[in-house]
């Protein structure tokens, strides 16, 4: 039971095959028996797992029983979570419960998704492997030594491994979709403002997004159903209507416009990488599609604008946390400035204080306008450029990470190394564009995720694209071979 995908999961409920409540207690007892080998999780919630089954199974006895009735989910541990321990797999934040949960987590809820635990993830969502936690590295469930990718590297490596059916996972600059690529798994980043950002602890304010993280496209668009609206207490959620994105799975594929930029096929991709793409572009063109070469010219210039603009917001976002009004606080501190630098000096890691650094020294009087502003004229041009694209073409494909992944430790010591490993996922954040993973191959026993980059508000679009390659290819029902 643990194989199957979210929409087998939720139609073997409605047929009375299994209750919530043992699908929940099968799951847990997968976590128990296995997660200690990988280490995706941070808190399991049991005792509220089971109290959410039991009240499914009698929604569902009453007749009042959605899709998502029952389904068992785990939530990345930046969404917060009423009387539930939410870390951001900080120092900072071990000891804050939420008193409050975020939209997201209240949306799912409300559609009677069951809560497993709060997932793994890079210290406040910063880093590319997820390898910054206080509470340890992931490991990929495909090859333990190599590394699952991040920041969402645990709601990555728990759906990978079966270990829930699906998670939630936030996406700043790839951090749903590269993790996605390594574990060989489904993950959607949504178009900004499509899902409210209210609860969910801010890093990057004009670049965070959550989405649904699954085995499938189809399992993506029902959870997509339920977490998408508008958010009245979050600014930057979009008033948009949000239609069924189940509705259009199995449109045909004939004659849709795909778009190659030359720039995603550059000496940086490892080779195997590209043939794996390339395999799955032919697919496309089996099915009907049209393959147009196009220019996305700065693409290169999405890592230094990335990395001027989301340290400068975390900067600014990571004020708040001073030893003061909850989180941690130092010991015995001589006065109020000792207890600010030893409580921020102490409760954060050495990449969250990297990027507070950066960010501060991009912000600061004399430097805003030569490093922030024109950061922020670059987004615009790589913006435009997205929009003289999608003027000729319907999606866009590429790889998702320029290699199928890399071992525990082997970019620890090199962050730009590691920061070029969200080069061709960055610019999309940076546009505000949806963008979708999703399994394309393996290279050298690891997984290989195939992007496909949509327009504004095309996520049904998306995937459509995505769940009809699946129909036609097995990639994204393999799992490891240790966790079958």
């Amino acid at each position: 039971m643990h194989t199957n995908t979210l929409k087998s999961l939720s139609d073997a409920l409605a047929k009375g095959d299994i209750s919530s409540r043992e699908l929940t207690q099968l799951f847990l007892d997968r976590i128990k028996q296995h997660d200690s080998g990988i280490n995706s999780f941070i808190t399991l919630t049991e005792e509220l797992a089971l109290a959410q089954a039991k009240t499914a199974d009698d929604a569902r006895a009453a007749g009042n029983a959605g899709p998502l009735t029952g389904i068992p989910i785990a939530h990345k541990d930046i969404f917060c979570t009423q009387g539930i321990k939410t870390s951001c797999a900080s120092k900072m934040l071990d000891n804050f419960i939420a008193p409050y949960n975020a939209t997201v987590v209240e949306k799912l809820n409300s559609s009677g998704t069951v809560t497993l635990g709060k997932t793994n993830m890079d210290e406040f969502a910063m880093g590319s492997s997820n390898e910054t936690s206080f509470y340890g590295s992931v490991k990929n469930p495909w090859n333990t030594e190599y590394v699952p990718g991040g920041s969402s590297g645990g709601s990555a490596a728990a759906v990978a491994a079966r270990l829930t059916p699906a998670a939630t996972g936030t996406d700043t600059g790839g951090s749903i979709r590269q993790p996605a690529s390594l574990c060989g798994i489904t993950g959607l980043k949504p178009t900004y403002g499509r899902i409210s950002r209210w609860g969910m602890i801010a890093f990057a304010s004009s670049l965070d997004q959550a989405g649904p993280m699954t085995q499938t496209a189809e399992d993506a668009a029902l959870l997509l159903n339920s977490m998408a609206g508008f958010d009245p207490k979050d600014s930057t959620s979009t008033d948009k209507t949000v239609p069924d994105f189940t509705a259009d799975l199995g449109n045909s594929h004939e004659g849709l416009r795909i778009g190659l930029p030359k720039q995603y096929f550059d000496s940086g991709l490892n080779a195997d990488v590209e043939n794996v793409v390339q395999d799955a572009i032919k697919q496309y063109e089996k099915m009907g599609a049209r393959i147009i070469e196009i220019e996305l010219p700065n693409t290169h210039l999405s890592i230094p604008a990335y990395y001027v603009v989301a340290p400068a917001e975390a900067s600014s976002n990571l004020s708040r946390f001073d030893g003061v009004r909850f989180g941690y606080r130092c010991d015995d501190p001589a006065d109020l400035e000792d207890l600010y630098k030893r409580s921020r000096g102490e409760g954060f890691g050495e990449e969250v204080k990297r990027r507070i650094m950066i960010g501060t020294y991009a912000l600061s009087a004399g430097y805003y306008d030569a490093y922030y502003l024109k950061a922020q004229k670059v987004r615009r041009l790589i913006k435009n450029e997205f929009d003289r694209a999608f003027a000729d073409v319907d999606v866009i494909m590429g790889p998702t990470s320029p290699n199928a992944g890399f071992k525990l430790g082997e970019k620890a010591s090199d962050p730009l190394s590691m920061y070029l490993s969200d080069i061709y996922t960055i610019s999309v954040n940076m546009a505000g564009l949806p963008g979708i993973s999703i399994p394309a191959g393996i290279s050298s026993g690891l997984p290989v995720g195939l992007q496909i980059i949509g327009n504004y508000f095309d996520e049904a679009k998306l995937l459509n694209v995505a769940h009809r390659f699946q129909q036609e290819t097995d990639w994204h029902a393999r799992m490891p071979a240790a966790f079958q």
